[in-house]
């Protein structure tokens, strides 16, 4: 089972379990996600997509009869929704969260893996970041996600459901959502690149980022659902952190710069240490190979809404409004 199956992670997710010949059901509202995403798996008898909401108990909780492993991946992302509208984000990555752990249990899953965001850090005090570090949630989807982990670590230890929470950083690559309120950088910087405009940089471009290829955080998530660790938390990053001017820079285009938003930290970086001893894992494709992979695929961008100077403040008008 991957709940989110359908959105960026979660396809790449059930591209690698099909592959391996095992049997899928994609639990997904399409709120974010996108059936496309899924097109080339049309005719597999392994793959059952199921268009259900996790903040409804009852219509998902037969799903998860007969289920091995389940990935916890849907959710709603981005900051100034979330600044916006907190409910909605309580109700789906809380509230959600906790439904599909009840009926997990129920059906004796054997294992649960939660992704989580390292956004719950914060603005962190060290560098690079290790998961024992103080948890500072800026924003109200930091918050949900964090909360949404303390569920899973709890259903762990009081009803011994095996669970693995993964704390992702900036995850890129193709499929990334092109949809919504102004959020990830790759997104917003493919678009202008599509159509000849300056790349947006917040502050000086200083700021740098733990940039981490979509593939590799896939195999993240099965080496979890396959291994026996438990009640565990493990960053997964790239262990290296690159600044947005280099991005740029790799990206090639011309730039002009927005004012830095509040609640941002300088840098994001993943201390890997653990997850590579407890699951002998380590990602493999460069920042600068992942960069080629995503522009040997731009044209997945070209119908991405085109952000400029003007929408962006627009769009994050409340973020300084409530984060400053």
């Amino acid at each position: 089972m991957i709940t989110g199956g359908s959105g960026f992670i979660g396809s790449h997710l059930t591209d690698l379990i099909l592959n391996r010949g095992l049997k899928v059901i994609v639990l997904d509202n399409l709120s974010t996600g996108n059936l496309k995403n899924l097109e080339h798996h049309r005719g597999n008898k392994n793959l059952e997509i199921v268009c259900k909401d996790i903040t409804e108990y009852k219509s998902i909780e037969k799903y998860f009869k007969n289920i091995d492993i389940v990935f916890h991946l849907a959710a709603l992302a981005d900051i100034v929704p979330s600044v916006e509208r907190p409910y909605d984000y309580h109700r789906t990555n809380v509230d959600g969260t906790v439904n599909v752990l009840i009926a997990s249990h129920k059906y004796a899953v054997k294992r649960f893996i939660y992704a989580a965001s390292s956004s719950c850090y914060g603005i962190p005090d060290n560098y690079p970041t290790v998961e024992s570090d103080e948890i500072k949630p800026q924003y109200p989807y930091a918050l949900t996600k964090f909360i949404g982990e303390l569920y899973v670590l709890h259903w762990g230890k009081v009803y011994k459901l095996p669970v693995i929470s993964l704390r992702l950083f900036n995850v890129f690559g193709e499929r990334s959502r092109t949809t919504g309120t102004y959020g990830a950088v790759f997104g917003i910087f493919l678009k202008q690149k599509l159509e000849g405009k300056p790349f947006t940089i917040v502050g000086d471009g200083t700021q740098t980022r733990d940039f981490i290829y979509i593939s590799d955080v896939a195999n993240a998530f099965l080496t979890a659902g396959l291994s026996d660790i438990n009640c565990e938390i493990m960053n997964v990053g790239s262990g290296a952190t690159y600044t947005i001017n280099l991005l740029v820079d790799l990206l090639k285009g011309d730039k002009i710069h927005i004012p830095k938003r509040p609640g941002e930290p300088d840098c994001t970086y993943a201390d890997i240490t653990k997850i590579r001893k407890l699951l002998k894992w380590k990602p493999k494709i460069t920042f600068d190979k992942g960069i080629q992979k995503v522009l040997d695929n731009i044209h997945y961008w070209e119908n991405a809404p085109l952000w400029d100077e003007k929408s962006i403040t627009q769009a994050t008008r409340k973020w300084f409004e409530y984060l400053k």
